[in-house]
């Protein structure tokens, strides 16, 4: 069952970012000879129109292949014989979709079970919070000028910026406030600490709040993506730390197990759709990166085409795109290893 759970949440996550780039390509005129689902031998298809529906052997990945897209073609539809601005919009829609799919599933969740606002509940003795001032039934504005939502943001803060002073602006019986805190470090844990403590229990907002706080939940799963890719590149995390396909299917195994044992069906639904936007907005942001053979690799050549008024030779291009593309793969191949590896 959690397999199959598994390969549902990969395949919708994929299909609709795939979707993005088949709607766009259509609204713009372009061919598109196949949308599939999976990668591999086709198990079962059907042709409407120009194009051709399947689902493939292999439950990972898709694709919607579009005429002249990697090549040369004289037909009128094809990819690359559009303007650059259809082009652009085509590629950069995947990730879009990716960001769409994650509120709306956001969204979901803000109307069941709310959002967990950034009160706090309790202040540590000996801590700097306590020392300031703060005290229980605060609620925190922001954190060095970033704006909190949610109480998770406290944490998530501290978490990527250990040690670091923190302008804590907070708000009580109406009146703002400001702060300047020093983390003090727990020789216990290994954490540094601010010293206070928040509910995540959630809480339902009314119409406008539902819905403001479902961009904000999207937008913190991108913040959290961007400032872990920071870790990676600043050598605050190694790429051992790095997780695929093999270790999202165990914690999406493990999440299930816990969730059906402490709150049944409901809570594995709510849990799943969590896991689910993290997944989409993580893929929105990953495919927008400047890497060749991503999404955000192919927008680069588009956005130096749309500079320069002329086409970036597509043999160099292609080059370019084929040596990300086995980086990739190498990338991939490693990472699998290490998740089967931390498994066992």
């Amino acid at each position: 069952m959690k397999i199959i759970i598994a390969i549902l949440i990969f395949s919708i996550i994929i299909l609709f970012h795939e979707l993005g780039h088949f709607l766009l390509a259509k609204k713009n005129g372009i061919r598109v000879n196949e949308f599939c689902l999976g990668l591999g031998p086709t198990l079962v298809g059907f042709t409407k129109g120009e194009t051709k529906y399947s689902i493939k052997l292999l439950p990972f990945g898709g694709a919607c292949m579009m005429e002249g897209e990697d090549g040369d073609s004289s037909d009128e539809g094809a990819f690359n014989n559009k303007s650059v601005w259809a082009r652009i919009s085509v590629v950069a829609a995947g990730p879009v979709f990716n960001f769409i799919m994650a509120w709306a599933f956001a969204l979901i969740i803000m109307i069941c079970v709310g959002y967990d606002k950034p009160v706090i509940t309790d202040v540590m003795d000996g801590y700097p919070a306590q020392e300031a001032g703060l005290k229980a039934g605060d609620e925190i504005i922001s954190l060095n000028g970033h704006k909190v939502h949610f109480y998770r943001e406290v944490s998530m803060y501290s978490f990527f910026y250990p040690g670091k002073e923190v302008k804590v602006v907070y708000e009580r019986d109406g009146e703002k406030h400001e702060v300047t805190l020093q983390p003090k470090l727990d020789e216990e844990n290994g954490n540094y600490m601010m010293g206070i403590r928040g509910s995540l229990v959630r809480e339902r907002g009314n119409v406008v709040e539902t819905f403001t706080h479902s961009f904000y939940e999207v937008r913190y799963w991108i913040n959290s993506t961007v400032e872990s890719l920071r870790l990676l590149i600043t050598g605050g995390v190694s790429v051992n730390d790095l997780s695929g396909p093999v270790g999202i299917v165990k914690n999406i195994g493990d999440t299930y197990d816990a969730s059906q044992s402490s709150g049944g069906a409901y809570l594995v639904f709510l849990s799943m759709l969590n896991i689910c936007i993290f997944l989409s907005a993580n893929l929105g942001v990953m495919n927008l990166l400047p890497i060749p053979a991503l999404d955000g690799g192919r927008l680069v050549f588009l956005i130096i085409e749309a500079i320069r008024g002329k086409r970036v030779n597509p043999e160099k291009e292609g080059m370019v795109h084929f040596i990300g593309l086995v980086a990739l793969m190498a990338l991939m191949v490693f990472v699998m290893f290490n998740d089967i590896r931390n498994i066992f």
